[in-house]
């Protein structure tokens, strides 16, 4: 047994007495038949959990959850203490319709003028086609919504034929995509668009219901056990706006990884280099967005799922509060961590589909009591005083503690841009006990999946999920009850040091990711990998908006040596998007232009 330790209380904590400590995993590199070997024997009775054991005290797991004596009470969900109202901002009724909602965020969007918008034809002056280039190209009839499935359709048949596949979807139905654009032309002709998100195309993470299509989560067997009935509530807000649903996006196996390898269905590549990794788990909305052949998708995010693949492959991808939208009709509906958030190619887009997808459920408006939800007007001449007030907060040695110099130079050239153009104070902050938090997410989210599958598994279908997915089930299934209330404890500590630091910023910023995207070892196609050295740093920032339930954003600010995107990101106080959302837009404006055209993009409203 360990020399126990005994931990002050969180108020007590002298910050001046906190090092920062560099992450160290030890864990091997597995993939092929090696990893096929490894988890034959942590899934063997006696043996397994020797192996899974050592891994833990190497890991100082052991140290951290059963030999320290951790003084505070446990929280099993996040718990806000109640926020400074926002300024500058629109309220919006979360009970009330979509369609009102995304209105209220449409008038609050800066003036919109076709001619200003540039050209995706070029790669000097590249970028992204907006939601409201679509609405605008639609209502002046120079292209329907019928036309752009043709050409979406067209080019998901270009996936279909590749070699090894590579899918963005792995559930479509052409036919149904025709069905939804016709309804939605015909509302143009008839001058009655829903909405600003009328004919607007968006992919569906496949964790995520979206009737008729099937939700596997990406497994093979998934929907068999738990056959699809009607739409997820947030599916539901956007089909009320006329949003034409192409199908269910591919992802990492059950959410269960970082990179979005998948060899059940192929892996999705990512659109700037493809022989590299988009991240995960929501590899497929990140990637069909980065592709241009969506305007928008939805993902989850419990560990970074939706801001790594947006900052891998250069779009933005927000995640609320934790209960700011309702989870009903996800596979991981029942957890503390995850929530569903939009992927889009700009902050204003991303706006819209908040906007429409918000509301909590009934359950967490008794729980968590929100504030009401709101986002930034944009388009006020009080949009630059109150973004010139905000502090963001910058933890030093975490910042720079990045794969690449690359990163942290981008990411620090942007803080200083935000000082100079808006006039934004940076503060220096200290985050005691980052390793803890770590590991408080870890068991947290595994011990969660675990509950939820564990029924299923256990009925056979465990040896049909891949190899990766297995080998994080034997840790997950290591954890006991009381390492989940150490983790609860932990995650107390933790929300206390972050409520005091916001009340000296209004925002944390950090690198998205501490490395750009991973080289695919072409081993690794065919039966997965397991490296957690590239799963720490692809989740070394990202971890605490998940474990605490805060809103953060990722948002593209330009791009490494290798020509790969950077992503930062910003994390706000409880409830406060509307001030991620702020700052995200100006941060946009300064590093927008120039975009690189990805490699594998595709203009479906031109046809160029």
């Amino acid at each position: 047994m360990g020399k126990k330790r005994v931990m002050l209380p969180a108020s007590e904590v002298d910050l001046a007495e906190v090092k920062y400590e560099q992450e160290l995993i030890q864990a091997p590199r597995l993939s092929g038949f090696k990893l096929k070997l490894f988890v034959k024997l942590i899934e063997a009775p006696l043996i397994g959990s020797l192996i899974i054991s050592q891994l833990k005290k190497q890991n100082k797991m052991v140290e951290m959850l059963q030999n320290s004596v951790i003084p505070e009470a446990p929280m099993f969900k996040p718990e806000f203490p109640p926020q400074e109202p926002e300024t500058g901002v629109v309220l919006l009724e979360e009970s009330g319709k979509p369609e009102d909602r995304v209105e209220l965020a449409f008038k609050c969007l800066p003036h919109y003028d076709p001619a200003s918008s540039c050209s995706v034809e070029s790669p000097t002056t590249f970028c992204y086609w907006k939601i409201r280039d679509y609405a605008y190209a639609y209502r002046l009839k120079l292209a329907t919504p019928s036309m752009v499935a043709e050409r979406f359709i067209s080019a998901m048949e270009e996936f279909v034929n590749k070699k090894p596949p590579t899918p963005l979807l792995i559930s479509f139905d052409a036919e149904e995509v025709r069905k939804q654009a016709a309804a939605s032309t015909q509302r143009f002709e008839e001058g009655n668009p829903l909405s600003i998100l009328d004919g607007i195309f968006m992919a569906i993470k496949d964790d995520i219901d979206c009737y008729p299509h099937p939700s596997k989560g990406a497994s093979t067997w998934m929907h068999e056990v738990r056959p699809v009935k009607k739409d997820a509530a947030s599916v539901s807000r956007l089909r009320s706006c006329g949003v034409i649903l192409v199908g269910k996006a591919n992802m990492h196996e059950l959410g269960l990884g970082t990179t979005g390898i998948n060899p059940n269905y192929g892996t999705a590549r990512n659109p700037h280099a493809p022989d590299r990794y988009t991240g995960g788990s929501s590899s497929g909305p990140a990637a069909i967005v980065a592709s241009g052949l969506c305007s928008a998708a939805l993902g989850t995010d419990g560990g970074g799922s939706i801001r790594i693949p947006s900052s891998l492959c250069g779009v933005v991808g927000l995640k609320s509060t934790y209960g700011r939208t309702d989870m009903k009709g996800s596979l991981c509906d029942a957890g503390t961590v995850e929530i569903i958030g939009p992927i889009a190619s700009t902050v204003e887009d991303v706006m819209l589909v908040y906007a429409a997808i918000l509301g909590s459920s009934p359950l967490d408006r008794i729980c968590l009591k929100p504030s009401l939800p709101c986002v930034p007007d944009l388009s006020s001449h009080e949009n630059s005083n109150v973004l010139g007030s905000l502090r963001l907060g910058k933890y030093t040695e975490w910042f720079n503690d990045v794969f690449s110099t690359d990163i942290s130079e981008k990411c620090e050239g942007v803080l200083n841009q935000l000082s100079e153009t808006h006039g934004c104070k940076v503060v220096e902050i200290i985050i005691p006990e980052l390793d803890a938090m770590r590991l408080a997410h870890i068991v947290s989210i595994g011990s969660e999946a675990q509950c939820s599958l564990t029924p299923e598994v256990e009925d056979g279908n465990g040896a049909k999920l891949t190899l990766d997915t297995r080998t994080n089930l034997a840790l997950f299934r290591s954890f006991a009850a009381s390492d989940y209330v150490a983790a609860q404890r932990l995650r107390r500590r933790i929300m206390y040091y972050h409520m005091e630091i916001f009340k000296k910023v209004d925002v944390i910023v950090t690198p998205t990711t501490g490395m750009t995207a991973p080289v695919i070892p072409p081993s690794a196609l065919k039966l997965g990998e397991s490296n957690l050295q590239v799963s720490g740093n692809l989740m070394r920032f990202i971890i605490t908006a998940n474990l605490l339930g805060l809103p953060a954003i990722s948002v593209p600010v330009g791009y490494d040596k290798q020509g790969l995107p950077i992503g930062l990101q910003i994390i706000g106080r409880p409830w406060c998007e509307a001030s991620v959302l702020r700052l995200a837009v100006a941060v946009e404006e300064l590093c927008g232009k120039p975009k690189k055209r990805p490699v594998s993009f595709y203009d479906i409203l031109k046809g160029n």
